[in-house]
């Protein structure tokens, strides 16, 4: 690989570690490198997920992704509800101190505890200078916020940062890495999995095995042209370069991405059985990917339902979709062919998560005049939408909920008083 082909640029990419641990830990006044705490979304649910666990309760075998009821009965473990409201206003503190030090445009918040920084001047560029930057941006967090904060460097581009960062930095008691294409052989090669290189997810890692490829050095001594075939020609020539350790990434150029689905999806708080009991959790999904649309004045011709058994009975479940035959962002139409799905395939079973997307999406204001159906009464019910979309965006998402939501079935209200999810 001739590296002098590609534009060179120097990155950082930071980390708070264990981010909503440290946050609640520097709350109560304990040390969150050394104590041991962890983030539930719900202290009363014993099958709640961990969100988030402090280093010393990893050591116990608890992460992201167990359970309440795994964590052991132990005097010195802190057990703590999510505050997302006060995890947001923190992490937009600590960007706002980032950019006390370099400009706001250089800056780009990949995540809520992850943040990518874009080095343009030149008293910063230098292996030398990116590590004694990145140790003053350390300190500072951490004596403003008692976070301590992870850095991957590159003089490069941002995956090999991101890359340092994930493999090496949060590992290192300096909490720091740098990684440039001399550092491909050694290092980024032998990662394994596949998973554990930005941007190769799950599915892709599947593939990639199915070819025989098993480590990052593999990928990049397979032909481009056989990835191609597999990934398509933009995927596949991506995959290729960043086996490579090479990255065309720029912050200063995001990718506009426009949408081209909607969905929404939910964990139930509790086991659904039967007809009546999950139409109302489907009738608010519906809701919120029809207003999702109709924000954007879009609307949908492909609907699609999933739904998920209780592990207790074996776990499994359905997805299925369903080619409408017009395009339409209207919450009980689409509520409507939801239910032929669920009465087609659902078989009786415990359900403990549903999931409603619509796709295949085109502007609103483009639609097929049909002879059958009644255009002024589709017209009403377009404009109704609209008009409670309005409602709800001046006076708050629960200004109006349809009466099943106010039932045992229902979840909305308790949804409406979540931040990304779990508890404010």
């Amino acid at each position: 690989m001739n590296y002098d082909l590609f534009p060179k640029q120097s990155y950082l990419c930071l980390d708070v570690k264990s981010f909503y641990a440290s946050a609640a830990a520097v709350k109560r006044g304990l040390d969150p490198l050394h104590c041991k705490l962890a983030v539930v979304g719900d202290t009363k649910r014993q099958g709640s997920v961990v969100l988030a666990a402090t280093p010393k309760l990893k050591e116990w075998g608890i992460k992201t992704g167990s359970r309440l009821w795994e964590i052991p009965k132990h005097e010195d473990i802190h057990i703590v509800n999510a505050e997302m409201e006060e995890f947001l206003i923190i992490s937009t503190e600590i960007t706002k101190l980032i950019e006390e030090y370099v400009p706001p445009e250089d800056v780009w918040c990949y995540s809520i505890d992850e943040s990518f920084i874009k080095l343009t001047s030149k008293r910063m560029k230098g292996r030398d200078n990116q590590e004694a930057f990145s140790r003053h941006l350390q300190e500072a967090i951490k004596l403003s916020f008692g976070l301590t904060v992870a850095v991957g460097s590159s003089e490069c581009n941002m995956l090999l940062s991101k890359v340092a960062l994930d493999i090496e930095a949060k590992k290192k008691p300096n909490h720091f890495a740098h990684w440039d294409h001399d550092d491909v052989p050694n290092k980024l090669w032998p990662i394994q999995p596949l998973s554990d290189l930005w941007g190769i997810g799950r599915n892709i890692e599947k593939k990639l095995m199915n070819m025989g490829i098993r480590s990052v050095g593999q990928l990049a001594r397979t032909p481009v042209d056989r990835l191609e075939k597999v990934f398509g020609r933009v995927m596949g020539q991506q995959l290729y370069q960043h086996a490579w350790g090479v990255d065309l990434s720029d912050i200063h150029k995001p990718a506009k991405i426009k949408a081209k689905s909607y969905s929404s999806g939910q964990i139930l708080l509790r086991d659904y059985l039967g007809e009546e009991e999950i139409k109302v959790p489907l009738l608010e999904r519906c809701e919120e990917i029809a207003r999702r649309a109709r924000k954007d004045r879009m609307a949908g011709r492909t609907l699609s339902l999933g739904v998920g058994y209780s592990h207790e009975q074996g776990g499994g479940g359905f997805s299925r979709q369903l080619k409408l035959s017009h395009s339409t962002n209207i919450t009980m139409e689409l509520y409507e062919h939801c239910m032929k799905l669920f009465k087609r395939y659902y078989n009786g079973m415990i359900i403990r998560q549903v999931h409603v997307s619509l796709s295949d999406v085109a502007d609103d204001s483009v639609r097929q005049i049909s002879l059958f159906e009644d255009e002024k009464e589709i017209t009403r019910k377009r404009q109704l939408g609209y008009t409670m979309d309005a409602i709800r965006d001046r006076f708050g998402s629960t200004a109006i909920l349809r009466a099943s939501s106010y039932t045992k079935a229902g979840t909305a209200l308790h949804r409406s008083g979540l931040i990304g999810g779990h508890k404010k």
